[in-house]
């Protein structure tokens, strides 16, 4: 998230698409609100459904789901032609002018591809700029030049015109015209718009170029790195961001390094292969600091090893092998996985195709799981989850957790604002913290390894773990949470003298002192951390994340001492694009930072990196300093391209690929011979024009409600949520319910390829769903909430017993927005 919750107020025009802020994101409605109020801003509101959130909008769009790109392209290419460009920014910030690879062929010459496909993979080579002697990318400051960013970009998007990009979504051509003209209005200097998104965002194959198209309409309007803008997410936890900070996905370390290959043994050629070089002098490439990064990492987990031989201690994965939550089920119905700690997770409900995850699961020789309450997962051997428990091998444990209010620590929010929580009572009974779980499963792995020995066992017998101590009965006790905070924000592990450049001083530091922040980190093994970002979090001192002071010095809300922000504190990150080459804010009235040519100082919120006005270029996280129109670390292209989803009864009128070509097809070996059963079950597909999707015509997306929380499992045990929402519903249109003779309350059957049984549940029928008309035929939509299960004091009917296993070209994430079922009267 560029910005963060309190800064949505300084946008001129919100528009909320993929996201229902007003139900499952209210305080960041609250800002909205501010916005309107003070502002004047407009609400825009794009959804398949007519939600909350699009009842209290000024401006509302609906659109068929899985369509979010050919929308996003017609609002593209609506700026490009009406000439609604931030043009300082663009020329000056963005890659528009860099050359392109003359081999480059994009979707326009490749009919939906990109140059470099071969059977379901690219090879990137022609997805490169042209480079001058000096190693820079060539330019062409007139914007002219056929093969220059900003052409290629046009050509991209020339196709989607407002009449054939409404014909594919299925929005009213109007509609679509008037969202495009009220948040291209932002493109003057002094306004700006912001985007809000959530899972309907990011929940498809193309999840990724959703988001990625954000990015394109946002730099081209000057909308990133400015008070009011940026692209924000709204997490659906209060520490998914935190989460992913410290690396809960498996392709990175934490702060987002790279995670290291079998084809890199050694930190040298990791540090080869992951450290980005530019020749621009105007460019910081700050991911260059990459060795300091990851030696401080790897001395944080290994302080008395060498660093070659720390960096040994890591698994290294396999170059293209994917180890996300998708293979790892696909794994474990070939019984490649033994055993699995499911922590604060319940797959048997949340995960898709979720009737299939509950046999794998089965296939397992041990589980442990770890929550609140006895989980749909730690209970699929029940005679609940419709399973003989005598047919099950699986051994589960269950460990009682503490829940976040019986617990300190801290919580990182959507605007990466670091925050300490305090404990408020004592957990229940013998339910333990987390860090209490861990702490002991790390002590006697130790001593098992120490004790019995086994295959590897340095990784385990040198891992420093230093929080909790044995005391004199013998155990250890629970260590602090401000111990590992220390240990996050980094510390020297020898005496050292490093020179502050900026100061123009030699600064002096003892073994165990903190670091103070992370321009202070090492590459030869004289500092230790577990979280580069989070350095300059705690000091010596103090832990930042305490700080709660309301002093607002700026007047936008940023509150510099109230708790603390990666990076160093920074609010707001690309801000150095909030200013033009003076250092003079594009915005007069809500400047992020601003240049004191008296002081020599830049003023207002930390600066994206250091220098004088117009010396440093501002996307310092990017090689060569510019925003990246043209994006080729995409799995799937560089440009956003409109795919249907992977279950669509449309075909796709933009090309002749109806899904992404490099998307991996598990419902295509489904159909291998020799294909695991519980695989070739699950993953049937009702793709487009196959037998597989005949009897399947109604679109089904999955959402959430205010009463429910995730799979349920934090509100379906309270009694007083109990009543709210007691029951699974499936939300259709008034005309669907006529065609069906379906009334309000009925109990109706819904099935999908994968579960021809389906799942039951009642009828609402609301205004809020209308038919989509597409090429003159009528397309009807449900939706379903995806909190129930059968472990509760409130059930249902599992949605994601009808999802497909399908995931993001980039991420694997699931695709639980668009689907096919058919749905009858029970």
């Amino acid at each position: 998230m560029t910005n963060h919750w309190n800064d949505i107020q300084h946008a001129d025009v919100i528009l909320v698409m993929g996201s229902n802020p007003a139900e499952n994101h209210p305080i960041s409605f609250k800002w909205i609100n501010e916005a309107r109020s003070k502002r004047g801003a407009k609400l825009i509101s794009v959804d398949p459904r007519f939600t909350r959130t699009s009842a209290t909008a000024d401006y509302y769009s609906r659109l068929r789901p899985g369509t979010d790109i050919a929308f996003l392209g017609a609002m593209i290419n609506y700026a490009l032609e009406k000439d609604r460009v931030q043009w300082e920014y663009v020329k000056n910030y963005s890659d528009a002018a860099y050359l392109v690879n003359p081999d480059f062929k994009g979707p326009v010459d490749l009919d939906g591809a990109f140059s470099g496909l071969t059977g379901a993979k690219y090879d990137k080579a022609s997805w490169s700029y042209q480079m001058d002697e000096n190693g820079i990318p060539k330019m062409d400051l007139t914007l002219q030049d056929p093969q220059c960013v900003f052409q290629h970009l046009k050509k991209q998007y020339s196709r989607y015109n407002l009449k054939k990009v409404s014909e594919l979504t299925g929005c009213d051509i109007k509609s679509l015209e008037t969202v495009c003209d009220v948040f291209t209005a932002t493109y003057k200097p002094e306004l700006s718009g912001t985007i809000m998104y959530a899972m309907g965002t990011t929940q498809h194959t193309y999840g990724s170029q959703n988001v990625r198209a954000f990015s394109v309409l946002q730099i081209l309007l000057g909308n990133i790195g400015v008070a009011g803008g940026g692209i924000n997410a709204l997490r659906g936890e209060s520490n998914v961001q935190g989460s992913t900070d410290h690396a809960a996905l498996f392709h990175i370390l934490p702060g987002y390094l790279k995670y290291p290959k079998a084809n890199q043994p050694t930190l040298v050629k990791y540090n080869e292969d992951n450290t980005p070089k530019s020749k621009d002098p105007q460019s910081l490439n700050w991911w260059g600091n990459t060795p300091k990064y990851i030696a401080s990492l790897m001395k944080a987990w290994w302080r008395d090893a060498d660093l070659e031989t720390a960096y040994s201690y890591l698994p290294k994965i396999d170059d293209g092998k994917n180890y996300s939550y998708l293979p790892i089920f696909s794994a474990m119905a070939n019984q490649e996985i033994k055993g699995m700690f499911c922590w604060g997770m319940n797959p048997a409900v949340g995960a898709p195709s979720s009737r299939m995850i509950r046999r794998c699961l089965a296939q397992l020789d041990w589980m442990v799981c770890i929550d609140l309450w006895e989980t749909e997962t730690s209970a699929f051997w029940q005679k609940d989850a419709g399973v003989i428990p005598a047919d099950i091998k699986t051994e589960v444990f269950l460990l009682p957790a503490a829940a976040s209010m019986e617990k300190e620590g801290s919580v990182s929010n959507s605007g990466r604002w670091g925050q300490w929580r305090y404990k408020a009572v004592d957990p229940v009974g013998h339910a333990e913290d987390d860090l209490w779980i861990i702490n002991q499963i790390v002590y006697r792995m130790k001593d098992l390894y120490k004790n019995d020995g086994g295959a590897y066992p340095d990784p385990i017998l040198n891992l420093t773990w230093n929080y909790g101590k044995v005391g004199l009965d013998g155990r250890v006790h629970n260590p602090s949470p401000r111990e590992v905070a220390k240990e996050i924000n980094g510390y020297f592990v020898t005496d050292k003298e490093i020179e502050d450049k900026a100061k123009k001083e030699i600064k002096k530091f003892k073994a165990g002192d903190m670091v103070p922040a992370f321009p202070m980190l090492q590459d030869d093994g004289s500092t230790a951390c577990g979280c580069w970002i989070y350095s300059g979090s705690v000091s010596d001192t103090e832990n930042k994340m305490m700080k709660r002071d309301p002093a607002d010095p700026t007047g936008l809300g940023m509150y510099p001492n109230w708790a603390w922000c990666w990076p160093v504190n920074r609010r707001i990150i690309y801000n150095r694009a909030s200013v033009n080459a003076e250092g003079k804010p594009f915005a007069k009235d809500k400047p992020v930072i601003w240049w004191s040519g008296l002081k020599k100082v830049w003023l207002g919120d930390v600066p994206d990196g250091g220098g004088d006005p117009g010396t440093k270029l501002p996307f310092i996280m990017v090689p060569h300093g510019r925003a990246q129109l043209f994006a080729a670390g995409m799995t799937d292209g560089p440009f956003p391209e409109h795919y249907e989803p992977l279950e669509s009864a449309v075909k796709n009128t933009m090309s002749s690929k109806q899904v992404s070509p490099v998307i991996t097809r598990w419902d295509e070996k489904a159909k291998e011979k020799t294909c695991n059963p519980i695989i070739a079950e699950g993953c049937i597909a009702a793709t487009y024009g196959t037998e597989d999707s005949k009897g399947f015509p109604v679109i089904c997306s999955t959402y959430r409600v205010t009463e429910h929380w995730q799979t349920g499992q934090m509100t379906r045990w309270l009694p007083w949520l109990d009543e709210m929402v007691p029951h699974q519903f499936v939300e259709m249109s008034e005309e669907f319910a006529k065609e069906k003779g379906i009334i309000f309350g009925d109990k109706v059957r819904v099935t999908s390829a994968r579960n021809v049984e389906g799942i039951v549940a009642y009828a609402m029928i609301t205004k809020r769903l209308k038919p989509f008309v597409i090429a003159g035929n009528t397309h009807h939509m449900v939706g379903i909430t995806w909190h129930f299960g059968y472990k509760g004091l409130v059930t249902g009917a599992i949605a994601n017993d009808l999802t497909p296993f399908i995931g993001d070209a980039n991420t694997m994430i699931p695709e639980y927005k668009a689907f096919l079922v058919n749905v009858v009267k029970a």
